[in-house]
């Protein structure tokens, strides 16, 4: 079982050079845990492609299907109190926005804090870099 960041979610529900690192990684291992906004955050990614006219609407209407078969299959870290305050430990620690502390928490939390031998699958840099210091073997890298 792995954490997923939505910018690994993405290339696995829209043709992109990421897809095939990801599909990879999800052929290896296909248990998929993500934060609880990842669908609000995909759902985003396919509007702003499909505005910047990246992503046909045909194509968006087919990413929103698979995201939603991913969606039935995946595990999701739900908010509370506890992952809210270590976001806040997280925004002090790392270079990170709210969304990606969120993201991070969410994957501590998921694994209890213990992140040895845990992966974490993303292509976002400063989260990369910042899941490696909290102890996560990170899964994707930039083609």
């Amino acid at each position: 079982m792995k954490f997923w960041d939505t910018s690994a979610i993405v290339p696995l529900c829209v043709d992109e050079p990421r897809s095939a690192v990801v599909k990879a990684v999800l052929i290896e291992d296909p248990s998929i845990v993500v934060w609880w906004a990842t669908r609000v955050e995909c759902i985003s990614a396919f509007r702003r492609q499909t505005r910047e006219k990246s992503l046909s609407v045909a194509g968006e209407r087919q990413a929103r299907q698979v995201l939603q078969a991913l969606c039935r299959a995946w595990t999701e870290v739900q908010p509370n109190e506890v992952l809210r305050e270590l976001a806040q430990r997280l925004l002090s620690a790392h270079s990170l926005t709210a969304a990606d502390a969120l993201q991070l928490a969410a994957a501590l939390h998921w694994c209890h804090r213990r992140t040895r031998d845990e992966f974490f699958v993303t292509f976002d840099a400063r989260l990369r870099e910042a899941a490696r210091k909290e102890g996560f073997t990170v899964a994707a890298d930039e083609p």
